[in-house]
This record gives structure tokens, sequence and C-alpha cells, in this order.
């Protein structure tokens, strides 16, 4: 070797030859003995490193024939398809092990059983088959004034009692102007009959009107007002007014509720924000959330759950200070509260979209969206994923206001089915009484 080469050949300048190979420099027979030995050395290293190389294959191969014998199973295994329940419908079509399948009634029927049932690892569902149940709209007695109430799909009707009218027999039947008028000399009837202009044209009398009245039956002196309110009240280009409709001597005009100014057509009628234009009371505490025809004050407190502690982060959001390590039932409760507000008009028209809820950063493999509440909440709503990351809260039924829902959306995060973390978002939905 040349280490060795050089090193003798240094000592050869210093020491006789005899000396130097006796003391320092070995033999060439050493040398081609240690020689041997690292080649000895070599090539069981070498063995080694074969066979280590050859069981890796094994293992891999194993590893892959392993793999597709699951894939194969978890293809073949799916639970018995589903049939939505009569006058409902069923989201969801995969059946597949973990999958979620969701049943919604249709408008007029309510849902009795499991809102949503999951493809188990026995390859049979959760929870009980659902069914849809007829609503009877005439539970809350919605007929006024002694009126009779008729139940009927998705709707009801009243039957009013005498001298009373409307959708709910909500108004009196009015008394007619004109006959009223006409039993009354046309100097003390009032602004709502008045006398007609007559002329003579080639010796035939013809009587007019001002605008807004007509003649009143066989009288032709005498002019009555037109009621356009009553005349005009559901005609073929709709109403007059948006709400109320208010006759005039000769004319006609709309009023709006509390909380409404009439727009520029004076016929339309446009909420007040009464949040962004200051008249409220609400305090430095609370919030002020616009409604349709008001407002409300709102103050958000944290939650109160044993074994757990909330602070505040933010005006609608509480969350949770750290667990213990061994406090198992604190990490079981909510990570967080999240609070939102929102107001629609009565009667919605549904289905639809009314709230998002996303996870941004998942830590775990599978998310997991419910709805939690009780009857009422589940009557108008459902939660259905959109997305991998993201449920949605949807009205499935009208709200006739005035009202005030509330609905909390569940998301649960797991990890190989357990669970890791959970959000609960408060949804308040306040309703209007009129539908503008």
């Amino acid at each position: 070797m040349t280490a060795v080469s050089t090193v003798c050949s240094g000592l050869s300048r210093t020491m006789p030859p005899t000396e130097m190979i006796s003391q320092d420099c070995p033999s060439r027979q050493d040398i081609q003995g240690s020689l041997k030995q690292v080649q000895k050395l070599l090539s069981a290293h070498e063995a080694s490193y074969m066979q280590s190389l050859r069981n890796l294959k094994k293992k891999i191969n194993l590893l892959q024939s392993n793999a597709g014998k699951q894939t194969a199973k978890a293809t073949n295994s799916t639970c018995a398809k589903l049939d939505a329940p009569i006058n409902g419908r069923k989201l969801g079509r995969s059946h597949s092990v973990s999958h979620e399948v969701h049943f919604l009634c249709d408008p007029g029927y309510e849902l009795v059983g499991s809102e949503s049932r999951v493809c188990q690892e026995s390859l049979t569902w959760s929870g009980q088959q659902p069914t849809c149940r007829d609503i009877n709209e005439c539970a809350p007695s919605p007929c006024l004034n002694g009126g009779t109430c008729v139940d009927e799909v998705n709707q009801f009707s009243c039957v009013c009692s005498k001298g009373w009218a409307g959708a709910t027999c909500q108004s009196p039947v009015p008394t007619s102007t004109a006959a009223a008028a006409a039993t009354l000399p046309a100097a003390t009837a009032g602004p709502f009959v008045r006398p007609s202009r007559c002329s003579l044209v080639q010796g035939t009398t013809h009587c007019t009107c001002e605008p807004g009245y007509t003649i009143s039956g066989r009288d032709s002196n005498t002019c009555t007002d037109i009621d356009e309110c009553e005349l005009f009240h559901n005609g073929q280009a709709g109403k007059l007014c948006l709400h109320a409709c208010i006759n005039t001597p000769g004319g006609y005009r709309c009023s709006c509720p509390v909380g409404y100014n009439a727009t520029r057509d004076g016929r339309s009628c446009k909420d007040i924000d009464e949040c962004a234009t200051r008249q409220n009371n609400c305090t430095k505490d609370q919030m002020c959330i616009n409604t349709y025809g008001g407002f409300q004050c709102v103050h958000v407190d944290c939650p109160k759950i044993p074994n757990a502690t909330y602070v505040k982060t933010s005006p609608m959001r509480c969350e949770r200070n750290p667990c213990p390590a061994d406090n198992k039932a604190c990490s079981q409760t909510p990570n967080s509260f999240s609070y939102h507000y929102m107001a629609v008009v009565s009667n919605l028209s549904a289905p639809r979209v009314m709230f998002r809820v996303s996870a941004l950063r998942p830590m775990g493999d599978t998310l997991r969206f419910s709805l939690l509440g009780g009857r009422l909440a589940r009557r108008h709503f459902t939660v259905q994923r959109s997305d991998r990351l993201t449920g949605q809260l949807m009205l499935v039924s009208p709200i006739q206001g005035p009202a005030t829902l509330e609905a909390e959306v569940e998301m649960s995060e797991l990890e190989r089915r357990v669970q890791l973390g959970r959000y609960i978002t408060k949804i308040t939905v306040f309703v209007s009484q009129y539908e503008f």
C-alpha cells in the first residue's frame, strides 16, 4: 500500500536497512495476509448486504399483495341500498363503509326516525329507516275570529264566520261606500260622493265625474268614489300596495308598517336599518342586529359546562382553555362555540343554503357535520356536506314569521374514528312578520 511504502522509504534515510525492516516495516508476507483478511471481510459484508436486499424485496412484494387484497375487499364491502321515504327524498349515493346518507321530507311533512344513517364496518346501517309524516297545519289554530281551519297538503284554508274575510279571517268585511252614500243627500254625503258634471250634446244629456269617481247607479247626477284598494286588491297586475292600501277621495295611498319606509314609487316598502342609522337602544356591551322591520340587541356569554372553562376570544366566539392531560371529561367537551345572527323574511322559499361551516386546517382524516337542536329546528333545517371540508345548513321548509329559530351545527374532527375535537356553530335566525 502507498502509505506503508512512504513510511518505510522515509525511515531508510536514518537507520540501517536491517534495523528498519525488523522494528517498523512489516514483511511482504504479513502485508499479503492482511490484504486477504480485508478481502474476506468485504466478501462477508457483500453477502450480508445481498441477503438483506433479498429480504427487503420479499417484504415489499408481501405488502403489495396485502394492499391489493384490502382494496379488493373494500371495493366489494358496501351496505345494502336504502330507499327514500314516501313523500321524501334521500341525499347521498355512496354505500361504502363510513359514508353517510341523509333524508329529507317534502314540504308539508316532518321526518320521523333517523335523519342520517352511516354504513358501518359490519355492512349494516346505523339508526332506523325514517318515514315522512303529514304535518297538521291546523294544529296552531291559524284561523281567527271564529273561523274553521281545513287542513290540506302543505297548506290550510279558513272558512270564515259571517262578517270576516281574509286568508286567516283577520279582516272585517267593509261596508259598501256606494250603498251608504246613496242614502244621503249629495250635499251632506261627504268627500266620497260628489255631484256629476253634465252637458247637453245634440239633445242628449251626458254626465261625467272627476277622476277617481264613477256614476252612482241610475242617478247620473251623483258621482261616487271608486275604492281602488278593493277593486284592484288581487288584480292581474298585482296588488296596488305591497303592504296596506288606504282609500282616499278620488284616489288611494299606500302605507308601510313600523320599521319600513315607502319607496319612491309609493307602492313598496323598504326596511329601515336601525343599526346603521343609530335608531336603536342597544348598550355598549351589546351588538345591534338589523332585522326586517326592526332590530335585536344581542350579547354573547360563554357557556358554562362542567369540567371545562371557556373564554371569549372575539365578540362572537368562545374557546375552551387547555385541558389537563388526565382530564378526559374536559377533552370531550366542545373546543369552541361560534355565534352568528341572520335576518330573513317570512315564508322564505326552500330548499336553500342558509349557512356554511368549513375547516381551514384539518388535523384528522375525517370531518363529520351534524345538526343539533330540538324538533322545531329539525322541522325547518338540515345539514349536508357540500365538499370534503365544508358542511352547509339547509332550509328545507318555509318559516312563517314572526319567529326566532336557533340551529346548532356541530363539526367533529376524527382520526381513525377517534375524536380529536368538536366545534359548535350556533345560528340564530330572526324571521320577519312580513314577506318583504
